[in-house]
């Protein structure tokens, strides 16, 4: 027996699928914390939560969101095309995935080197010098904001290994978990970016 035919033995879809979810679940509870940890500072630092988001670029935040709701669609249509039996299509829009996702992750970094360039960061004179409640407003932010995007350069090497497997024929509507794990995945980045977007931008 080649390896080929043992790993076709021991194909089994619904264990694969079981295991992504898992996954997701302890990602899910790791932000879950996160954001319960959030609602008790912002109960207790109300005023100066507010007057911190006042000081975050709006117009990016906003650009960022329509950015990942695209690169969501853009994953959506890569499954889609490849259930089909189009490769060709699938690649491409993987390709614009991964586009979009660094398009995220640019405006991102211009975003936190505003912050860098004011002396807005964890442990900074200038941070250290304001009030309570906004320090603890911009290291959450920071903390928050940074391990999401990690999750999106995760998601981008991800998404990049399947399109390698696609470049080379090993993926087809019979075998695409994979194609469709990381579309789960990709959905949670943006889901928790949906979250984070009004936490931090829209506080009134």
């Amino acid at each position: 027996m080649n390896i080929e035919q043992h790993t076709e033995e021991h194909y089994d879809p619904v264990s694969n699928s079981m295991g992504m979810w898992l996954f997701l679940f302890t990602e899910v509870m790791l932000f879950g914390v996160m954001f319960i940890l959030y609602a008790m500072y912002l109960h207790t630092y109300g005023i100066d939560f507010r007057h911190g988001s006042g000081q975050l670029n709006l117009v990016m935040g906003g650009l960022n969101t329509v950015v990942l709701i695209t690169s969501s669609l853009t994953m959506a249509l890569a499954i889609w095309a490849l259930s089909l039996g189009q490769r060709s299509k699938s690649f491409l829009f993987l390709g614009a995935t991964i586009a979009l996702a660094g398009g995220f992750l640019v405006v991102k970094s211009f975003e936190w080197a505003a912050k860098f360039h004011h002396g807005i960061y964890p442990g900074s004179a200038e941070l250290l010098s304001r009030s309570p409640g906004e320090m603890v407003f911009f290291s959450l932010y920071f903390v928050m904001t940074g391990l999401h995007a990690f999750h999106v350069i995760i998601g981008m090497i991800l998404i990049t290994v399947n399109a390698g497997f696609l470049a080379k024929g090993k993926m087809s509507p019979e075998r695409m978990d994979l194609m469709k794990n990381t579309g789960l995945y990709w959905h949670l980045v943006d889901l928790i970016w949906i979250f984070l977007f009004p936490l931090f931008y829209l506080i009134v």
